[in-house]
């Protein structure tokens, strides 16, 4: 016991450094994961005191049990042992690939990274890009919304930046989790888009062990309270219009609905621009006949620094308006016990009603409209008198005049619309750029369904 062992330099040394890492793992790590615990916990807590809606404890547990929680639920371990059957493949492989699903769905929420960095970031970009506007806020029907309900903002979807304004203009109320697509599986941003408490969802996947998973993360997350935020439409529309929703993350939350339990109510949020950052790419695609975004880093990164390079010599404009409106809520318990049977495509429909009725109406959108309906070149008069009357037939629709001034915001319009070569000017009347038409039809579509 005694005697003495002669061990070689790099084996005494790799031995130590195992030794260190076991006496880390069992003692220091634990330490250090239950102070930052428990700093966060107390972070979160100063947080819900100024929050609307607080963070709900689901979205605080760790991902690691979220996963196992999920993966374990017993309509996904049946849906693992059809898989394996249907495939010819062991359980314990497909075992593994609904676990992959859910590494993949799962976020791992950071309150500070949320509140502390993207909150900022998201003021910054939309206050830097654009005048934002509140449109329209139904206060008395949000405020009515009981503190024990689910809150599921359902909004229209022109741009990406859709995610940031709403992110921006929803702080005070509570933190969203968003249901994104493919386009932000990518490092690092997928990183930081699971920290803000997003989940993942592949929009055109039909595989029915992944839609099972889903489907089961999306109802644990509602049940858990989780206030989250998703398109109806499933994707950005191309041509600038409200299109058709579609119900499969609706059917997932109407599933097993209990109409005298725990209420999910929906909040209809709709988005309008005077310039949507990628419209180009948007009609591009639609030209195309799909949905294949030709958006190369080296386009955006061009934009970026041109901005820059304008804002360092003081010709810097913000790109107009952008506006947010806030409709009536809609109780799934309510509506549900007025339907039979299949709830959810009516649902989706329903929503997508109200979210077309408070569209805010901004003056590029108002001047595209009244230029592209006219017959023949129209002089400054005549589209005063032609967005007045328009005016007048949007009387209940959310019309954002800069400074209350009709004058004005067919100036800031025409301005915008001529400068983008959209509207030809000459001999002082303007007219439809022939080879703009699509473009303009673009921004006029946004409220077209409101003159109807």
């Amino acid at each position: 016991m005694t005697s003495t062992v002669e061990l070689p330099l790099w084996l005494f040394i790799l031995i130590l450094l195992f030794a260190l890492v076991t006496a880390a793992s069992h003692l220091l790590f634990p330490s250090v994961r239950w102070f930052f615990r428990r700093r966060m916990e107390k972070a979160v807590a100063r947080l819900n005191q100024r929050l609307e809606r607080p963070i709900e404890p689901f979205k605080l547990a760790r991902r690691h049990d979220m996963i196992q929680r999920l993966i374990y639920s017993p309509d996904v371990t049946e849906a693992i042992v059809e898989h394996a059957r249907e495939q010819g493949i062991p359980e314990n492989v497909a075992f593994e690939e609904a676990k992959g699903y859910a590494r993949e769905i799962v976020p791992s929420f950071s309150a500070s990274a949320y509140f502390g960095f993207a909150i900022r970031v998201a003021r910054f970009l939309s206050q830097a890009l654009y005048r934002v506007r509140l449109a329209h806020f139904d206060e008395a029907g949000l405020q009515n919304i009981s503190k024990d309900a689910t809150v599921v903002f359902v909004m229209n979807h022109r741009s990406n930046m859709d995610y940031v304004l709403v992110t921006y203009l929803a702080a005070e109320r509570s933190a969203l989790a968003y249901a994104v697509g493919e386009w932000a599986r990518v490092w690092p941003l997928s990183r930081l888009i699971k920290a803000m408490g997003a989940y993942f969802i592949r929009r055109k996947s039909r595989n029915t062990l992944y839609r099972k998973v889903l489907a089961r993360y999306v109802k644990l997350a509602t049940d858990g309270g989780v206030t989250q935020a998703m398109f109806p439409e499933g994707g950005l529309s191309l041509d600038g219009a409200p299109q058709a929703p579609k119900h499969g993350l609706l059917k997932y939350i109407v599933e097993g609905f209990d109409p005298d339990g725990k209420d999910v109510v929906f909040v209809p949020v709709a988005l309008n621009y005077d310039r949507v950052l990628e419209d180009r790419i948007l009609m591009e695609a639609m030209k195309g006949g799909g949905r294949r975004f030709n958006a190369r880093i080296s386009v955006v990164t061009g934009f970026f620094f041109k901005q820059m390079w304008l804002r360092l010599r003081g010709k810097y404009h913000k790109f107009g308006y952008a506006a947010v409106s806030f409709g009536h809520p809609l109780s799934l318990a309510a509506f549900s016990k007025t339907r039979k049977g299949e709830v959810s495509e009516a649902l989706a429909y329903a929503l997508m009603d109200r979210i077309e009725a408070v569209v805010p109406v901004l003056p590029v959108p108002l001047v595209a409209s009244v230029i592209e309906d006219a017959k023949a070149p129209m002089s400054r008069a005549a589209i005063e008198t032609a967005v007045g009357e328009r005016i007048a037939l949007l009387d209940k629709a959310h019309v954002h005049l800069p400074r209350d001034d009709m004058a004005y915001a067919i100036e800031v319009g025409l301005r915008t619309l001529t400068e983008r070569k959209m509207v030809l000017k000459v001999a002082g009347c303007y007219s439809v750029n022939p080879e703009q038409k699509t473009a303009l039809a673009f921004y006029s579509n946004s409220i077209r369904h409101l003159l109807r």
